[in-house]
């Protein structure tokens, strides 16, 4: 792991929490070893806007590089996360196993506040083998986060998408690139509309239509 690639860290911690120590202990002897480069952290009875602004519902409640994570974890645990924080396939890994277990706000403010874990995300609907759960919870962090705009270059890492051979991987790029808008997102849908599955070809025509609506346009 190089110098870039250590990432930094922040925890919330309360009174009375049971987990706390055993994760700020965790944390503070990553940073010793050099695994973390930095760890900030809040008390949320004294600083308790430091868990509205991040949405942290329970304690111990800490980020590691785009990780947010919440609750017990043993030291082997963050230190799998810390060394996973700076990969593509960490990030894969972080954001199927929340998606599996549920964790779908965590993601999506995961993902607002770290945008490098949309492409990953992208790539784990590519991925016949990526469990359904977590399929399924792509298209939802996307159409939440769609709300807010999603960067232009996301259509970039849909494209590939777009060209699978899959039908049911096709069919969700059709429904990703309805959400991102954008010329490129159009002619690809335009292209799309003449697939050879009827779902995709379905699909890709409502996308169309809901980028030409007035609402989309602005």
């Amino acid at each position: 792991m190089t110098k870039t690639d250590i990432p930094d860290a922040e925890l919330l911690i309360a009174p009375g929490c049971v987990h706390c120590p055993v994760v700020l202990s965790s944390l503070a002897e990553l940073v010793k070893q050099g695994r973390i480069g930095r760890l900030d952290v809040y008390n949320i009875s004294v600083h308790p806007e430091a868990a509205q602004t991040r949405g942290a519902r329970a304690v111990p409640w800490f980020r590691i590089g785009p990780f947010e994570l919440s609750g017990a974890h043993t030291h082997s645990e963050l230190a799998s996360w810390a060394e996973r924080a700076g990969s593509a396939a960490g990030m894969r890994a972080y954001l199927s196993e929340s998606l599996q277990t549920g964790q779908l706000d965590a993601v999506i403010a995961a993902c607002r506040r770290s945008p490098e874990l949309l492409p990953p995300l992208i790539a784990l609907a590519g991925d016949l083998d990526t469990p359904f759960a977590a399929r399924i919870g792509v298209g939802a962090v996307l159409e939440d986060l769609a709300t807010g705009g999603l960067p232009a270059g996301l259509v970039d890492d849909i494209a590939p998408l777009a060209a699978s051979p899959h039908a049911q991987v096709r069919a969700d790029a059709a429904h990703f690139l309805g959400l991102t808008g954008g010329a490129d997102a159009q002619a690809l849908l335009t292209r799309m509309s003449d697939d050879d599955d009827r779902e995709v070809r379905e699909i890709a025509s409502e996308s169309l239509g809901q980028l030409a609506t007035p609402q989309r346009e602005a």
